[in-house]
This record gives C-alpha cells, structure tokens and sequence, in this order.
C-alpha cells in the first residue's frame, strides 16, 4: 500500500469523470485540470495525462475516436482523438472510482492526523 495516493491513479480519476461529463480530448482535459488545480500548485504533467490515458484504453475502460477539431473540413485539419467508455467501461470506471476513493479516504484521514498532531486545532 502507497503511503499517498499516485499521482496517475488520481489523474485517472479525474479523466474518467471528464469523460463521464463529455469533456473534451487529451489536451482540453490537460487544460482543465491545469485550471481545477492552480490555486493548490499543482500542474498535471501532459505526459502522466496522455500515459493515462493509454492505460485506460488498454485497460479496456476507453476507446478512441478521430475527429476534425473544426467544422469545416477545408480549412480545419486538425485532428483530435476523443474518448468514450468502452460497453463495459462505465462499470470498470466505477469500480475504479470506489477504489481510489478507499485510498483517498485512508490518505486524508493520515493528512489531518498530522496537521492535528503537529499543529493542533489552531492549524486547520
């Protein structure tokens, strides 16, 4: 057991909410979390975003589709590669949430045992 939560167990986390909201490819899920999480300091780095995302197709919770990211495909050539639950990754994602969420669980209880011990009720 990790003594904290992995970095890519909770960026997998958050990809697979984006993707149960329909939001977006690799790079705007990339953006989003930049923004979700600027005011703790925190910076996904784009390749545990994209390494990720490969381990969740291979896992069989995703699988990739290729679009043009603009309308017109004259002008746009651009190609984005969006991501979709596989028919029984709605359900692998599930269960992967309820485990990440014992190790967060564990994980928070030991964060506030140490704020609690080290700096008492004043440091909450």
């Amino acid at each position: 057991m990790a003594f904290m939560i992995a970095q890519r167990a909770f960026i997998k986390l958050y990809l697979i909410t984006m993707v149960e909201q329909h939001r977006g490819y690799g790079y705007e899920m990339l953006e989003a979390m930049k923004q979700e999480f600027k005011a703790y300091g925190y910076v996904p780095p784009q390749s545990e975003i994209y390494r990720a995302l490969h381990e969740l197709v291979q896992q069989g919770v995703f699988y990739r589709t290729k679009k043009l990211k603009g309308s017109d495909p004259k002008v746009d050539f651009q190609e984005i590669v969006l991501y979709h639950f596989t028919d029984d990754g709605a359900e692998k994602a599930e269960l992967y949430k309820k485990q990440v969420k014992t190790d967060l669980d564990r994980c928070l209880g030991m964060l506030h045992k140490a704020e609690e011990d080290n700096y008492g009720a004043k440091g909450r």
